[in-house]
């Protein structure tokens, strides 16, 4: 069987703990500038139904950088489950390359790639989940908190994709996660309720913004909106409102803060320039981890 990584827990805690320390070790190499070719010869199909420019530049760069060769497949060039089936292309890619990265909007499709597949697949997003997003996160938060357990994060905002994998990732390692959202916005129940019912971490959902950053070590927020769902945009900005990150939200924590965003962020909305750019925000250095951890990702399925 091939090895994929499409949810934050397909990882043990122990295996995570591996894929941290070898992102931390890939990105020492990388600042020494040292010859690491351990891809030569390999090649990656990136398969993008959604656009992203961090997802392309991160995984492209990371697989070049290792000594492959990443292909970049548009949505004029595979229209994964419409011109043809999610099946085909996952067979037809397996003999060419020894690698798969897909972003896609269906999580279902995802499922059906990996599963059609004799290569190992990378879920680089889907509508339901976003791990190598919070596998980059994590890594940040270790390298910043110098710990990668027992902090408490508050997610603000819409639960969307993020929260679904930072809810996968309470299940592996125990820390404190507030949900704070508006009630109609809240994440998946049936996995909250399976995250919940593991008893790892401690699991919150709060409406009021004020409450549930309270004593938080790191506030999370991503766009109201996400690719898809921007003919709603004009509702969910009045709807949302209260929950923008600004200054006066991050001083209702009461202690030192983090500020983390997964990025593209559109300032004005879910948070402001000041927060953005302030001496406690990690967004850029969560940008740069996202090629980190992604090539640990790489070498793990690959090795």
């Amino acid at each position: 069987m091939n090895k994929n990584f499409l949810h934050v827990n397909d990882f043990s805690k122990g295996k995570l703990t591996e894929i941290l320390n070898k992102s931390e070790w890939i990105k020492k190499k990388f600042s020494e500038k040292n010859d690491y070719k351990p891809l030569a010869g390999k090649t990656m199909a990136m398969i993008f139904s959604k656009p992203s420019a961090r997802t392309r530049i991160s995984f492209e760069t990371g697989f070049y950088r290792l000594g492959g060769h990443a292909i970049y497949l548009g949505p004029n060039d595979i229209e994964i489950g419409k011109r043809e089936s999610v099946s085909d292309i996952a067979k037809v890619l397996s003999r060419f390359n020894d690698i798969i990265m897909a972003r896609l909007f269906k999580h279902q499709h995802i499922l059906k790639l990996a599963a059609s597949s004799s290569i190992p697949v990378i879920n680089g997003l889907t509508d339901f989940n976003h791990p190598c997003q919070i596998i980059a996160d994590l890594f940040t938060i270790k390298e910043k908190l110098g710990r990668f357990n027992d902090f408490t994060i508050s997610y603000v905002g819409d639960g969307n994709n993020i929260v679904h994998s930072w809810l996968e990732l309470s299940m592996v390692i125990p820390f404190k996660l507030n949900i704070v959202c508006p009630e109609e916005f809240c994440p998946d129940t049936k996995l909250l309720q399976l995250a919940t019912s593991k008893g790892v971490s401690e699991i919150c959902i709060e409406h009021d913004p004020y409450l549930g950053v309270k004593n938080s070590d790191i506030i999370y927020t991503d766009v109201w909106a996400s690719m898809g769902q921007k003919d709603q945009i004009k509702s969910r900005q009045r709807i949302f409102k209260p929950y923008q990150v600004n200054k006066k939200l991050i001083k209702a924590t009461n202690k030192k803060t983090l500020f983390m965003h997964c990025l593209p962020a559109e300032r004005g909305n879910e948070v402001t320039d000041e927060i953005c750019d302030a001496d406690f925000s990690i967004i850029f250095e969560q940008a740069e981890n996202r090629m980190h951890s992604q090539n640990a990702i790489i070498l793990d399925l690959l090795s």
